[in-house]
């Protein structure tokens, strides 16, 4: 039994959080602006403590780290590194711009601090499930002491090589599937107007190479007359194109497929859509 801390218990951290308490690991959250997620684990088992000072007196063998962005990664990470001791290890699930979790690491690495991080694929669903995949990037030795960590809730993890590269993956990965995401809601959109028949038009794409997780995730809930099937925001969506488009300044074409797509969830978020989910935009103007 393991005392691991948790911060940013939002949708994804949730399912992490569960499936922590799930083997048997004693779990300290600090909570956010959204309390449901935290009111929900700590009813399943965990502690809420008050302060990231408080996490000092719990004797953390890890702590989880799965915030908005960088900057909010690197602002608790100044804070945590003079609280926790050393022999914690920090398990980075933020998707971090280029170069975030490089900053982050050594942040804590002045302190001797132990770092790794491991933005994942996968949703909410697949976070509870414990079957997510994870994107690592860490020294060899670190990797291995973080290793039982993630059997906790990835369903398969990858070791990209140092802090850093787990970031560029998760990015280019997060080009696709948001990529994807779009052209599902423009496929969904543009058939509605057309007068085609919705089940029809999906049975289709299942067929061709058009298949993916993202057309499943999304028309699976939406013949049922649900819009929520793919649970990412627009917001979210257009901070992660942001950084993406950052990372592929070198590839232009690459590029400017990243700004039409953000462009697409901009629009969303200063329409007031933000805080929708990129499913939820198929049925706004």
């Amino acid at each position: 039994m393991k005392n691991i801390g948790f911060i940013g218990v939002g949708y994804m951290g949730y399912g992490i959080a569960k499936n922590i308490i799930k083997h048997k690991n004693n779990l300290f959250v600090i909570a956010n602006k959204n309390r449901k997620p935290i009111e929900k684990i700590v009813s399943e088992g965990a502690e809420e403590v008050k302060s990231f000072e408080d996490f000092a007196s719990k004797n953390l063998d890890a702590l989880f780290m799965c915030v908005t962005n960088t900057p909010i990664a690197k602002s608790i990470s100044e804070k945590l590194s003079n609280i926790l001791s050393d022999k914690t290890i920090v398990i980075d699930i933020t998707t971090h711009n280029k170069t975030g979790s490089i900053e982050t690491e050594a942040i804590f690495k002045s302190n001797n601090i132990n770092y790794v991080e491991c933005p994942v694929m996968g949703g909410p669903v697949q976070a509870e499930e414990g079957v997510l995949g994870g994107i690592v990037g860490a020294s060899d030795e670190n990797f291995k002491i973080a290793e039982p960590y993630f059997n906790i809730f990835c369903k398969d993890y990858f070791h990209f090589g140092p802090v850093g590269m787990g970031a560029k993956s998760k990015l280019l990965n997060n080009f696709l599937s948001l990529g994807n995401g779009a052209l599902v809601n423009h496929l969904a959109k543009c058939a509605t107007g057309l007068g085609l028949d919705l089940k029809k038009v999906f049975d289709v794409a299942k067929l061709g190479s058009g298949n993916s997780a993202a057309l499943n995730r999304v028309f699976d809930n939406l013949l049922k007359g649900d819009y929520t099937g793919f649970k990412f925001t627009a917001s979210n969506s257009v901070k992660d194109l942001t950084y993406i488009q950052d990372l592929l300044k070198d590839f232009p074409e690459a590029e400017k497929v990243a700004e039409l797509n953000k462009n697409y969830f901009q629009k969303a978020v200063d329409d007031g859509y933000g805080e929708n989910f990129i499913s939820e935009l198929i049925n706004k103007k």
